[in-house]
């Protein structure tokens, strides 16, 4: 009976042993590489599965979540001799597992230092400014070159981030000498556009208000030789309407009479004025004229009544 029972004890564990080693559970993004006799034989995923005891073996883990780690410091040399210190962040995912596990022996240091050398390339084709203001193409490219590369590791980078940029102490205050030029540069620059732009504006007031000037001049002179021009047409109208009404006067009966009357009346009228305003005492030259002029006058006068 005690044989029996620990032939039953033997039995138990050897079945748990044989159970342990055939039945795995995959954890959720998870992969693992299963080699039979030393080959290759299958990729598990997340899930439940059977292994041929003593046949299969579990080989390879891996991890198909997404990965990150810093890349060391490195001395890089940019295209104008300045030395610089970097460093930064690499992020990767495995999208293969079985060429991680047989196409590189450690796909993090392959990557890691691949990631460096191409940092030191890109750096030895920029400027030191460059390197500052273009930080987004320079990580850009390191993904670009690792990328290539690790493909054939069953690996995708997703990206690349600077993490500093170092400098000697010589060189930054040489940047820094070079900023504060540059600002006075472009404050003197706005400072001389805007006098300029401030010049412009002024000869351009003084020309608009001379255009305005001599515009509102020229229409002054048009309205005055026009209303001179309607006054001169008026009174020639006027002239030649009393004309007119004049020499239908005179064709009618009577008309040359009544003419001879404003003569005489006026040249008695000036000549009388004549009299009054001068102490000399004016006489024509012709008495008999003026005798007559105002016989005249009366008898166009009586002739007048009677008419």
């Amino acid at each position: 009976m005690g044989e029996v029972s620990y032939m039953v004890i033997i039995t138990v564990v050897f079945m748990v042993i044989i159970l342990f080693k055939t039945a795995k559970v995959v954890p959720q993004r998870k992969e693992y590489i299963v080699e039979r006799l030393g080959k290759y034989s299958r990729t598990l995923s997340a899930g439940f599965h059977i292994l041929i005891p003593f046949l299969d073996k579990l080989k390879y883990s891996t991890s198909l979540k997404e990965d990150v780690f810093v890349v060391p410091k490195q001395n890089c040399i940019t295209k104008d001799n300045v030395q610089l210190t970097i460093d930064g962040v690499l992020y990767l995912q495995v999208i293969d597992s079985k060429l991680s596990a047989y196409g590189v022996d450690d796909y993090k240091f392959a990557s890691r230092n691949l990631a460096q050398t191409s940092l030191r390339s890109v750096i030895g084709k920029m400027d030191l400014d460059k390197t500052f203001e273009e930080r987004e193409t320079l990580n850009q490219q390191v993904v670009s070159a690792v990328d290539e590369a690790a493909q054939n590791w069953g690996i995708k980078v997703l990206r690349y981030e600077v993490k500093d940029i170092e400098v000697s102490p010589d060189i930054m205050n040489a940047m820094e000498k070079q900023m504060t030029a540059e600002r006075d540069k472009r404050a003197a620059i706005a400072e001389s556009e805007g006098e300029r732009q401030s010049k412009i504006n002024f000869a351009q007031g003084e020309k608009e208000h001379s255009i305005l000037t001599s515009e509102g001049q020229k229409q002054e002179l048009i309205n005055k030789a026009e209303g001179a021009a309607s006054e001169i047409k008026l009174k020639a109208d006027a002239t030649s309407e009393a004309i007119m009404k004049v020499a239908e006067a005179l064709n009618k009966e009577g008309g040359m009479d009544a003419a001879n009357l404003e003569v005489a009346k006026g040249y008695i009228k000036e000549f009388g004025n004549l009299a009054r305003e001068s102490n000399t005492l004016i006489i024509p030259s012709d008495v008999n004229n003026v005798s007559s002029m105002v016989a005249t006058a009366m008898s166009v006068i009586e002739k007048t009544k009677k008419k």
